[in-house]
């Protein structure tokens, strides 16, 4: 059967929603250039939002099945890539969270090797997971700048991480990933909301909410990792 006009406009609008992702990338952009941090942190904050629901409502909306000519997932990769990488490099670097020296070799690393994990064929698995490490620079950028860490950690942690996403290791989905997910999301959302009064006070919150705001990172960590060593064992089944 046919989509019916309705369910198509359904579908264009969970497109346009995913679409406003490259907008808050400018905004953020825009924070960057003209100095505002805490605007640039804002709208990476709501793209965030935004690819964390979106995937949620084109489920809904049967995007695929309804409008089959429109390409939503690579709508969200482009968004993604400019979101959660192109534009926190952007912040970190103009917050002097890098040497000049190590800027464009340090970025470089960066920006090759998340395009890499964002292309993998393996990137997002049958079972709901990310393979290496899913390029959520926005969050590590977020966190160098909160505690104020060195330029030359800041470097080290970058190019670390960036090692990691050629690591096969299975990295949770949080709103997909079946195990635990309702603890997921009930602590993602705490972490939301922590995350949101932390950029409210920025450049000055009270430590210990940005302390607590670790919670979730580290419920992450270990989650998929335990998860990781688990896999083989399930699928063996």
């Amino acid at each position: 059967m046919a989509p019916t006009a309705a369910e198509r406009r359904r579908a264009w609008r969970v497109h346009a929603y995913t679409g406003t992702g490259a907008i808050l990338a400018f905004v953020a952009a825009w924070g960057v250039v003209h100095g505002s941090d805490r605007l640039a942190l804002a709208a990476l904050f709501v793209a965030t939002i935004v690819d964390a629901t979106d995937g949620i409502l084109a489920r809904r909306a049967r995007v695929k099945e309804v409008l089959p000519a429109i390409d939503g997932g690579r709508i969200d990769d482009i968004v993604d890539y400019m979101t959660f990488v192109l534009v926190p490099l952007l912040l970190l670097e103009a917050a002097g969270g890098l040497y000049f020296a190590a800027v464009f070799p340090v970025v470089s690393v960066v920006l090759l090797s998340s395009l890499y994990g964002f292309v993998a064929p393996d990137a997002k698995t049958d079972d709901h997971f990310f393979t290496g490490f899913p390029s959520y620079w926005n969050i590590v950028v977020l966190y160098l700048l909160l505690f104020k860490i060195p330029p030359a950690v800041n470097a080290i942690v970058l190019l670390a991480l960036s090692a990691l996403v050629f690591v096969r290791i299975g990295y949770v989905y949080p709103s997909r990933t079946e195990t635990l997910q309702r603890t997921t999301i009930a602590l993602g959302a705490i972490w939301t909301v922590l995350i949101a009064a932390i950029i409210w006070m920025w450049p000055s919150p009270p430590r210990a909410v940005a302390i607590a705001s670790l919670v979730f990172p580290v419920y992450y960590l270990v989650l998929s990792l335990v998860l990781h060593v688990r896999r083989p064992a399930v699928a063996a089944r």
